[in-house]
């Protein structure tokens, strides 16, 4: 058996970056041996089982030599069949109890990323699936739950590092709308006329701001103030490709 690329990670030091052999005693799908090895089937974009591209429900019942692949880039792989996940019309995130900040940085850029931190497992998981939300979470188990089909494990401490890293490997790069969402409720951003945002802000900021946004959830007030800059800067980083990666 051997996994590539970052998929290494999830493996004991013994095995990463090498094939090493996974005894079983009776037939098993091809699934519960790749996550018996700790790696969630949601980090998994191809299996090939003796060179022949195989989906989870695959039956291992003879030795067989097994690869495991994460999200291809750039990689050509036309000839292989990827894993045949119900495709998402919107790109939606649920994050877990430990992605607040997370949470906050995509809503900046403009995606829909729900979070409470009193959520359970439970709920998170049935909400990925209910809503066709990508789970983002640090719970290796979580994403190992058959009901969740859409997942990432986050594995920087880092928020600004966890927004790139979401960034990057999903390719969102075109499909961010910065400052289009509320930071803080995940409500849509609407403009709003200087006369209506009069009462909601402070005299001194009606007196220069010129554009004015509501939150048409919470119904708070945004405008470019002293902070602007600061997250603006937040907002080009995250969007700032490295240049490692390819870019047709």
């Amino acid at each position: 058996m051997r996994f590539y690329e970052e998929l290494n990670e999830f493996l004991s030091r013994d095995h990463e970056k090498r094939a090493f052999e996974v005894e079983i005693f009776e037939p098993r799908s091809v699934k519960d041996i790749i996550e018996s090895q700790g790696v969630p089937h949601t980090e998994i974009d191809l299996i090939l089982v003796d060179g022949e591209s195989v989906g989870f429900e695959y039956l291992v019942d003879r030795p067989a030599r097994i690869t495991v692949y994460p999200a291809f880039q750039s990689m050509d792989v036309a000839a292989a069949s990827r894993l045949g996940r119900p495709p998402l019309r919107q790109v939606r995130f649920v994050a877990d109890v430990h992605l607040g900040r997370l949470a906050r940085l995509l809503r900046l850029l403009g995606f829909d990323c729900v979070y409470s931190a009193p959520w359970d497992d439970a709920i998170l998981a049935t909400r990925s699936a209910a809503e066709h939300r990508i789970l983002l979470t640090r719970d290796c188990g979580l994403l190992k739950r058959s009901v969740v089909t859409h997942g990432m494990f986050i594995h920087s401490d880092d928020p600004s590092e966890q927004v790139r890293d979401v960034v990057r490997k999903l390719d969102l790069y075109q499909s961010a709308r910065p400052f289009s969402r509320c930071a803080a409720c995940n409500g849509l951003l609407q403009p709003i006329s200087r006369e209506s945002a009069r009462s909601k802000v402070p005299p001194r900021t009606y007196g220069y701001a010129e554009q004015f946004l509501q939150c048409d959830s919470c119904g708070k007030v945004f405008w470019k103030g002293t902070h602007w800059q600061r997250l603006n800067q937040l907002v080009e980083r995250a969007l700032e490709r490295d240049p490692k990666d390819h870019v047709p």
